[in-house]
């Protein structure tokens, strides 16, 4: 028994956190009971299923927090995001699913948690099912329109995020361009950020910076749970006892969670992410059809494509990856974020130099790169050049910032009818091109998944 005892504590230390660690860190949850009394409910699949909601809570906040983060107003028993997360079998990945909060929805038969009056079946914005019946009839609905079965709930709260955020010493959040939402008080100017818990609430709320609306916040909120993985996996969270039992205290301590979420799956959770990287994570958002679909006594709603997301949500239940993966051997450099993608930027090369091929290898560059290049590279005239130039119309200039980005040195020259097509003329100190990508990250696979190496600062 010794022996057996001391192999444990061994293991248990080999992981980075133990039972004595965690005991009693579920003590602070308050738990609820979204399963009771639920029938017919999908097969179960293979990993684990957590529906993760976020609530409103902003009675729970200061007065001085609700007026620099903007959350004033009367709280609302609602959910503001609606996370289904994957964990795989193998405890390797996790997939981040998207739920739009105000997607057509049709709640099942119920008793509304207010009135006490017995609903038929009805449609509804997704929202609205949290409003009505509370946490049982949020799962309820998530899995009659998923026909995946959820095993955990969890409830996270204005009060938990902003403390979590602030108890892992914040998130690294990159972006191309100023963004600014005056609903939110949102202000950012290009470049990257350092967000404490209250601005990352500010990021992952704002729905008015540009015509995405729900959309592109939840674009940010995957790119902030992305930037959230990466402080915890590279920032020593997981493989310290004392930082991860602060951590782990700061979000339960105002989190409601099933019964059936306490110690053990924590300890699990915590031990399966040792291995964890930003590109363990996948994130994707539900296939959409219509994204204004009007429904009478209801409004606008967002509509999903039933036959893409029946096969997303198939690959859940099967524990098959989102996102397609590139051989890690033949991984390509981090690349810098950009305003402009580079797939629509059109580029002539010139040769400004006697030496032979520069042309063509530029051209062959600034492709693998992504640029839309002419293919055609051709003799530059007059002077031999040392500097590189980028020659574009005024009205291209964001275009031609970010091929910049990519010709490190680049002289910019502005010139006034050029059109949409970029000229580059290689100069002999040449030295490379530097990978560049756009803020929105390219997509992978079948269901358009992004992993969180792709979203996460450069």
């Amino acid at each position: 028994m010794r022996m057996a005892t001391a192999l444990s504590v061994a293991v248990l230390a080999a992981g980075g956190i133990g039972h004595a660690v965690v005991t009693g860190l579920d003590t602070g949850i308050t738990r609820v009971d979204p399963f009771k009394d639920m029938k017919n409910r999908p097969q179960a699949g293979t990993g684990m299923n957590v529906l993760v909601v976020g609530t409103d809570g902003r009675d729970r906040i200061t007065a001085e927090e609700k007026k620099k983060y903007r959350l004033g107003g009367a709280p609302c028993r609602c959910t503001d995001t609606v996370l289904l997360v994957h964990i795989s079998e193998d405890r390797e990945r996790a997939s981040v699913v998207s739920l739009p909060r105000d997607s057509y929805a049709e709640l099942p038969a119920h008793t509304d948690q207010n009135s006490g009056e017995r609903h038929r079946a009805h449609p509804v914005k997704l929202n609205a099912a949290y409003s009505e019946g509370g946490p049982a009839l949020t799962v309820r609905t998530v899995e009659a329109m998923t026909r995946v079965k959820i095993d955990h709930y969890l409830e996270v709260d204005f009060t938990s995020f902003m403390r979590t955020v602030d108890a892992v010493g914040g998130v690294q959040i990159c972006t191309a361009k100023p963004v600014e939402d005056s609903y939110t008080g949102l202000r950012l100017a290009a470049g990257t950020h350092e967000l404490d818990g209250g601005q990352a609430l500010q990021y992952v709320r704002s729905r008015h910076i540009d015509g995405a609306a729900d959309i592109g916040r939840m674009q940010r909120q995957q790119k902030f749970l992305a930037a959230l993985v990466d402080r915890l996996t590279s920032g020593g969270v997981l493989f310290n006892p004392v930082r991860f039992r602060e951590v782990a205290t700061t979000l339960l301590g105002s989190v409601r969670a099933d019964e059936g979420f306490g110690t053990d799956q924590l300890l699990a959770l915590a031990k399966a992410m040792r291995g964890f990287t930003p590109a363990s994570s996948e994130f994707v958002s539900v296939p959409v059809g219509d994204v204004d679909f009007p429904v009478k006594g209801i409004g606008s709603t967002v509509k999903w494509d039933a036959s893409r997301a029946q096969k997303l949500f198939a690959a859940v239940r099967e524990d098959r990856p989102l996102a397609s993966r590139t051989d890690p051997a033949r991984k390509k450099p981090q690349a810098t974020v950009v305003e402009v993608a580079p797939k629509t930027i059109r580029v002539q090369v010139y040769n400004g130099t006697r030496i032979d091929g520069l042309g063509r290898k530029v051209d062959d560059a600034l492709r693998a790169t992504g640029f839309d290049t002419t293919r055609t590279p051709l003799s530059g005239s007059g002077p031999v050049r040392t500097r590189t130039l980028i020659e574009y119309d005024p009205r291209w200039d964001r275009s031609a910032k970010s091929l910049a980005t990519a010709l490190p040195g680049a002289e910019l020259k502005a010139v006034p009818g050029r059109g949409g097509t970029l000229r580059v003329t290689a100069g002999s100190a040449y030295t490379g091109v530097t990978a560049v990508r756009a803020e929105t990250a390219p997509a992978r696979g079948p269901f358009e998944a992004v992993t969180g190496d792709q979203v996460v600062c450069p």
